[in-house]
Formats: structure tokens, C-alpha cells, sequence
């Protein structure tokens, strides 16, 4: 059963929620402020927070970017607000999804099922795909760079395995949604800038200077042909 964590301070709402994603078979904490959200995350191992913009004691940016310091757990914001900077700030803050009120459970309840659906696959696939000295375990969800683990989100390991599956094939931002983050996202196309932004900074060696995953402008992005992995062991930029 997938442990739902719910930082939210409205205490009508948070109920509501609560209730309704029990009754979809998810285990559900509340916490109602930022602090307190914080700790629960560290200390309540969920499957996926919800959180709210909009916190006492601390806001859901600043909790968003303190539980990404240690933990890639899927994170889906709520916010009021309309204004597309925000729901990309917390984009760039790790978050993999976002919800802005007012929203339906139902909504909110398929938004959760597509991200879980994302970080634990129902049907893992196997093999490895390598990239020059990118390489990423498909069954095991893990990806390495130059020897070294590569700590990506689930929305940001969904986009890279989908660009090393197609090498040198140029996808669509609308493509990149429709095929990593499935129907149930229907965020804004440029939302895929921000996650391409921070997969670079985990796996370019010069991430404002990228080698593997290319811009291709008016476009989209794809995955520039691989050179053959690094054997010589030198300290990546």
C-alpha cells in the first residue's frame, strides 16, 4: 500500500483528502504546517507527498528544496496561484507535478497514480542503456555518470531513459509530456524545459554546454549520438 504524506494547512481540505485517498487505498499522513511536513517526510519514509505552495512556519518551496537535499520521493504541489513562474519554480525545485486548486479528487487521485506509476513501474523493464558515460539500469532504476550515481527524480529519469531509447531522434516537448508523463499530465509544454534544465546538471558534463541531451530549437530535444564510454577515469567538470 503506497504511504501518501499530505502537507496541507488548511484542516477542511487536508480531511477531505485524506478520506478520499484512503478510500483509493492509500495510506495517508496529514501534517499541517511546513515544519512539520518537513519532518514527517524524513521520518514517515511516504511513497509521495502533496504539498501545498502556501505554509505556515515554512513555505512549500522551501520544503520542497529541503527534502530533495536527501531524498528523491515523488513530490506533487498544490498552489492557488495561476502564475506559470511558480509551478516552474517548484519545478526546479524537484517537484514533479503540480496541482492548482480549485482541482477534483479525481484529478488530483490520477495525477498521484501517473507519478507512483513513474517512480515503481507495475512492469520493470530490464537491460541497461548507455550513453558515453551515462548509464542507466532500467529494472533497477538507477543511473550512473562517469561511475557515480546520479540521484534524478522520477520525472527526470523518465525523460532521460525515454531520450536514450531514442537516440538521435528529435522529440516534441509535447511528445516528451505525452510519452514520460503519460495522459494524466497536462501541464504546460515548456514545464519540460525546467526538468531538462536540471537533468543536464546531473548528467552534462557542462551542463550550459551540453553534449548529450541537445536543444533542437522550435523543436524540441534529443539524445546526440553516444561516444563510446570513458575508460580513462578522469574527474568529470
Amino acid at each position: 500500500m503506497a504511504k501518501i504524506l499530505i502537507i496541507e494547512d488548511e484542516v477542511k481540505l487536508g480531511s477531505v483528502l485524506a478520506k478520499y485517498l484512503q478510500t483509493e487505498g492509500f495510506s495517508v499522513e496529514v501534517a499541517l504546517d511546513g515544519p512539520g511536513g518537513l519532518e514527517a517526510a524524513r521520518e514517515g519514509k511516504p511513497s509521495l507527498v502533496v504539498l501545498d505552495l502556501m505554509l505556515p512556519g515554512m513555505s512549500g518551496l522551501e520544503v520542497c528544496r529541503e527534502i530533495r537535499r536527501t531524498s528523491n520521493v515523488p513530490v506533487i504541489m498544490l498552489t492557488a496561484r495561476a502564475e506559470e513562474t511558480d509551478k516552474l519554480v517548484g519545478l526546479e525545485l524537484g517537484a514533479d507535478d503540480y496541482v492548482t486548486k480549485p482541482f477534483s479528487l479525481r484529478e488530483l487521485t490520477s495525477r498521484i497514480r501517473a507519478v507512483l506509476r513513474r517512480y515503481v513501474p507495475e512492469q520493470p523493464r530490464d537491460g541497461r542503456l548507455v550513453c558515453g558515460d551515462i548509464e542507466v539500469d532500467t529494472s533497477a532504476r538507477a543511473v550512473t555518470v562517469g561511475g557515480q550515481g546520479a540521484a534524478l527524480t522520477p520525472a527526470e529519469f523518465s525523460i532521460l531513459t525515454l531520450l536514450m531509447e531514442n537516440p538521435g531522434r528529435v522529440l516534441t516537448r509535447l511528445q516528451i509530456l505525452d510519452a514520460a508523463f503519460g495522459d494524466a499530465f497536462e501541464g504546460y509544454e515548456r514545464t519540460v524545459d525546467t526538468h531538462i534544465l536540471n537533468l543536464r546538471k546531473k548528467v552534462e558534463r557542462d551542463p550550459s554546454n551540453p553534449e548529450h541531451i541537445v536543444t533542437v530549437y522550435g523543436v524540441g530535444y534529443k539524445m546526440a549520438p553516444c561516444p563510446a564510454p570513458d575508460r580513462g577515469g578522469g574527474d568529470r567538470a
